[in-house]
């Protein structure tokens, strides 16, 4: 979609033409119910989160400033806060730790998986405490800072570091577990 059709889009759906907001959730509905499905524990709590999602898309509307960036980035944000609102209104048992050393070098992780490593790796995530999983998305899946998932979540930098950290580590352990056992059941194979 161009940046034309898309401004001319958010224009009808600013209008309140429901051909076009149609279109709008159609359009965008799956990339973002897969951001939320990184935020939750299952399915189900990922469509509540899309659906809370898109319902502060079409509340705000108005707040989009093309100027600023595009329709899905603009998107996207609102669908992400409305995740941390859903996570926050729902639950209230964020995870809490100590500073500890932080491995930068780990974020890449995601990029070269196949389609069903992927999948393992998504399970994996929705698997992780929720403070873990919430900072592993934010720094790793959508590129912010400590310092801004810091203010965003009411945390320090430093427990924002130590939670990615224990994130990084949990799937590292749980990666490994899976690719030994995997290892181990193609030599059985061959004895």
């Amino acid at each position: 979609m161009t940046k034309q059709e898309s401004l001319a889009l958010w224009q009808d759906c600013l209008r309140g033409e429901q051909r076009a907001q149609r279109k709008l959730y159609d359009l965008f509905s799956h990339s973002l119910y897969l951001i939320c499905l990184r935020y939750a524990r299952d399915h189900q709590e990922a469509k509540d989160m899309l659906q809370e999602g898109f319902v502060k898309i079409f509340q705000d509307l108005h707040q989009f400033d093309a100027d600023k960036g595009g329709l899905y980035t603009w998107m996207r944000r609102v669908a992400i806060n409305a995740c941390l609102q859903y996570l926050r209104k729902n639950r209230n048992n964020w995870v809490s730790l100590t500073k500890e050393e932080f491995d930068p070098g780990y974020s890449e992780m995601m990029m070269e998986a196949d389609e069903n490593q992927t999948r393992r790796l998504l399970a994996y995530l929705q698997k992780l405490p929720e403070g873990y999983r919430i900072v592993f998305n934010l720094h790793v899946m959508e590129g912010y800072t400590h310092q801004e998932i810091a203010e965003w979540l009411g945390i320090s930098p430093n427990t924002s570091k130590s939670q990615l950290f224990k994130a990084k580590s949990m799937l590292r352990k749980w990666l490994d577990r899976q690719a030994k056992s995997i290892t181990g059941s193609k030599m059985a194979l061959v004895k």
